[in-house]
């Protein structure tokens, strides 16, 4: 039997990084993966590991260049972990590493930004992917369950019917979901932290200022924005479930729910993706 292909590597590397510039201290706190490919297949097919790393040394290289890059934005610090485990070992023809931020936000005091306290930002998880070979590299950012909503200016009517269709049409409801979204970049922006703010920010105020006839809708021209703000950016990938408010019927009580009460649930969902790009 042939190897058809391999890769292996190191997940779930927790690292938390300090600056400090005089009293104020900057954290960044990642949590890594790194998947390499290369001269590795004698030890699937011969058991011999010569030219194996072990997952433990890639831990400890992943900590060493976060000890060497305590300011790295977790784009560059993904790119310096690449660079680091080709430049350090011939047998790697290509990696993938992937960072997962948990955020921290600088903590207010007598409404001042206190230098060294936190407190931590539970919506979303920023991420930043860097897949890279000795001729080759493609580089993403994005965000993992980034939760919003809006309590109107948003249908879903005019679609297809059949004997199996029996949800009502509406032009009024809740639209909320829990987005995971990537883009991938074409050039290297000025600063990764402020422009990929500008990613979201431009999404959102699509999303929140103008009605959105669904989820397919507004996702396209979310995309769209992202775009056109964000020259740095070749395409944009966007993924909402659909976080369903059901209204309640209340007329067993006598009563008209006019929009007001709502059951949540978010099982089953609809799962809307889409990807957009510069064509």
């Amino acid at each position: 039997m042939a190897l058809i292909g391999n890769t292996y590597g190191k997940g779930r590397v927790r690292v938390m990084r300090v600056h400090r510039d005089g009293d104020t201290c900057q954290v960044r706190e990642l949590s890594v993966s790194l998947m390499v490919e290369g001269d590795f297949a004698r030890s699937y097919t011969h058991a011999e590991n010569c030219q194996s790393l072990c997952t433990d040394t890639m831990k400890n290289l992943v900590n060493i260049v976060a000890h060497e890059n305590p300011a790295l934005d977790k784009e560059d610090f993904c790119s310096a972990v690449a660079d680091r485990l080709l430049a350090k070992y011939p047998q790697v023809s290509s990696t993938t590493v992937t960072a997962h931020e948990t955020k921290w936000n600088r903590l207010g005091i007598a409404g001042k930004p206190h230098p060294h306290s936190f407190v931590l930002d539970n919506n979303g998880k920023p991420f930043a992917k860097v897949s890279a070979s000795r001729d080759s590299r493609l580089s993403e950012s994005g965000v993992s369950d980034f939760t919003f909503m809006k309590a109107t200016q948003s249908g879903w009517d005019g679609y297809y019917n059949d004997d199996y269709t029996t949800l009502k049409q509406t032009r009024d409801r809740i639209c909320a979901t829990s987005m995971n979204a990537a883009w991938r970049w074409q050039r290297h922006p000025a600063s990764f932290q402020t422009t990929n703010a500008r990613v979201l920010d431009s999404m959102l105020e699509v999303f929140a200022t103008t009605y959105s006839a669904s989820v397919q809708d507004s996702l396209y021209r979310m995309g769209t924005a992202a775009l056109q703000a964000v020259p740095e950016v070749a395409t944009i990938w966007l993924a909402c479930p659909n976080k369903h408010y059901i209204p309640i019927d209340l007329s067993p009580f006598g009563l008209t729910n006019r929009n007001q009460v709502f059951l949540p649930t978010d099982e089953p969902h609809g799962q809307i993706e889409c990807q957009v790009g510069r064509g």
